[in-house]
């Protein structure tokens, strides 16, 4: 399944931050899944359009860029967390972690490869972890198996990706970090377009409770009535 279309291996390095500027629309964005399913390898390549073969194991990083986005300029901020979910210990630090970056975000992607069954089942409790924290069933959440150039390694098959999607009331896809650098730019902008129109759909709630209703202006054909029946009973 594919996303409306949206207009050599290289280290890791330090994405630039947007330079400050006027204030704008903003996005927040979190990228969560079990370790090592590439996803700080999406969010470089998306940002970048580099394909990161190999760097160092990621410890949460926040990255923060202007993006274009149907004619408007859109600071984007994406939290890349660690894939600690499976791991034991420290198990209430990671925990922890992990609920304050849900709390901050606005949008999800969550990630599993295609290549790690335990990856794709570790999307539930983090999908039950989203919603419990943004109830709304608006609020944006796509998951991706990712890693789709490995099929001679795959132990995920597409339909229960997609299974999965629909058991959860999400958008499903299979992208190949790697080879398909056009797949993950249109998860991304995909998911900014969705918390961009969410964010809207907010504002105009607000302003329209924010607005004080006006009387209603008196009749003024039951005022004259009322008036001359005042005069006719005191001249009687």
């Amino acid at each position: 399944m594919r996303l409306p279309s949206m207009s050599q291996p290289f280290l890791l390095a330090p994405i630039a931050e947007c330079a400050p500027g006027p204030p704008g629309p903003q996005v927040r964005l979190a990228v969560l899944g079990a370790r090592g399913v590439g996803k700080s390898a999406m969010i470089v390549r998306f940002l970048t359009k580099r394909f990161i073969g190999d760097y160092e194991p990621n410890t949460g990083n926040l990255y923060s860029r202007l993006v274009h986005l149907e004619g408007d300029h859109v600071a984007v901020q994406i939290q890349d967390t660690p894939g600690c979910i499976q791991v034991q210990e420290d198990c209430v630090q990671v925990l922890d972690s992990l609920s304050r970056c849900v709390k901050w975000a606005e949008g999800f992607l969550l990630v599993y490869s295609i290549t790690d069954y335990s990856s794709y089942q570790s999307v539930r409790p983090l999908y039950q972890r989203v919603r419990k924290v943004h109830p709304d069933a608006r609020t944006p959440v796509i998951i991706v198996g990712n890693k789709a150039d490995l099929l001679h390694a795959r132990q995920v098959q597409a339909k229960e990706g997609l299974q999965l999607a629909n058991e959860l009331g999400s958008l499903f896809l299979e992208i190949s970090t790697s080879d398909d650098s056009q797949g993950v730019c249109d998860v991304f902008q995909y998911l900014c377009k969705e918390v961009s129109k969410l964010q809207h759909a907010g504002g105009m709630d607000r302003r329209r409770s924010s607005i004080i209703p006006r009387p209603k202006s008196p009749n003024m054909q039951d005022l004259k009535r009322r008036f001359k029946q005042a005069l006719s009973s005191k001249v009687k």
